[in-house]
């Protein structure tokens, strides 16, 4: 069956959540449009995390970054809502998303947002 932009992210469970490991994943085929011009606007998305007790499965992270294709939105905003659409599905410990976008009218946009989870202050990343 081929696959449809989608909303849905789905995951799966750390194979190793007792330990804190970096997952990169480099996204380089985001579209999204200007809601100014209609235009379409190009990113490569940087997404990196360090899971807690899920992780984000990759096939459904391609079908949602494909469901922004048609739709208007700021460079800010977008960055901003995926990354809390990715915290609210597996809930790092730490997610960076980074969208480089290509140039538009002479001008390069970056924009980086972070999401840390809150921990007892009992407890370091490891639980000890």
């Amino acid at each position: 069956m081929p696959s449809q932009p989608s909303k849905l992210l789905e995951t799966f469970d750390n194979p190793n959540p007792e330990r804190d490991y970096t997952i990169q994943i480099r996204l380089p085929e985001f579209t999204c449009l200007c809601p100014k011009t209609g235009q379409p606007d190009f990113a490569t998305l940087f997404l990196d995390y360090v899971p807690d007790k899920l992780c984000i499965e990759l096939k459904s992270l391609k079908n949602y970054i494909w469901s922004y294709r048609n739709e208007g939105s700021f460079h800010e905003a977008v960055t901003n809502k995926m990354l809390d659409d990715f915290v609210q599905a597996c809930a790092p410990r730490f997610m960076r998303l980074k969208a480089e976008f290509n140039v538009r009218g002479g001008i390069y946009t970056t924009v980086v947002v972070e999401h840390k989870a809150q921990y007892s202050t009992e407890k370091n990343f490891l639980g000890f």
